[in-house]
């Protein structure tokens, strides 16, 4: 089938138009970069042509709140108006474990108004929600650090390979629509600050990590299960130690 990915040539979407591809399907990588612009409409409908799935996987170049609204609620309603032309009968997103209780950020604000343009479109639909990639472990700290400190909430984080990612997107996007939401997750769960502070050390960073309760991530407090799954969820079998020794 033809499958057009939206953000193709981005960390996600480009070891998924390369997974789709081995197995057979015509993956297409539609971003900027290709002449593809969800939120002017710059060459959505010839992208789409003869297309039988969606998979969107971008993301905002601004996470200002402003910004990051416009982002997903622009692009998304573009992009399903040119579905619906198209007669694409599978629309995919990748969102975050954890959206609809990270209201206090404007990110997930986001991202909770582009699920519900999602599921009021119509459009037969599959939302993947996957927990934080190992990849972003790493800038997380960076966001959270106030000069030489790194504040983090002892709350419960259970990341994932960008790779696995990946394949769990591209599997539900060459299934059938579920109409509603998969979780996926790692096969380990952390306390965040611990891992934080054990990555850092490993680097050899002389950051201090601070345990702090009320220490917001992307602007929202956390309890301890906000960034976790439910029991349903799929895990994934790359574990974050040995994705990290591979770093070295």
């Amino acid at each position: 089938m033809k499958v057009v990915v939206i953000g193709g040539t981005g960390l996600i979407g480009s070891k998924l138009v390369g997974k789709l591809s081995a197995y057979g399907h015509e993956a297409v990588a539609a971003s900027p970069n290709t002449g593809v612009n969800t939120l002017t409409g710059e060459g959505l409908a010839e992208a789409l042509q003869d297309a039988s799935v969606v998979v969107d996987v971008s993301n905002s170049p601004s996470w200002a709140d402003e910004d990051v609204m416009d982002f997903f609620r622009t692009s998304t309603t573009n992009l399903l108006k040119a579905e619906a032309d198209a007669g694409v009968t599978h629309h995919v997103a990748l969102s975050v474990v954890g959206t609809d209780r990270l209201q206090e950020s404007g990110y997930f604000r986001a991202k909770q108004a582009q699920e519900e343009l999602i599921k009021d479109s119509g459009t037969p639909y599959s939302i993947v929600h996957a927990t934080q990639f190992f990849e972003f472990v790493n800038g997380l700290a960076d966001i959270s650090t106030e000069g030489d400190t790194v504040r983090l909430a002892p709350v419960k984080f259970q990341p994932i390979y960008s790779d696995d990612v990946a394949a769990a997107v591209g599997r539900t996007a060459v299934g059938t629509p579920v109409n509603g939401v998969v979780e996926i997750a790692g096969p380990d769960v952390f306390q965040l600050d611990e891992l934080i502070r054990q990555v850092l050390a490993d680097k050899n960073d002389t950051r201090t990590v601070v345990t702090d309760p009320s220490a917001p991530y992307s602007g929202a407090e956390l309890k301890e299960t906000t960034l976790v799954p439910g029991p349903d969820a799929h895990i994934a079998e790359t574990r974050f130690t040995d994705w990290l020794g591979q770093q070295r």
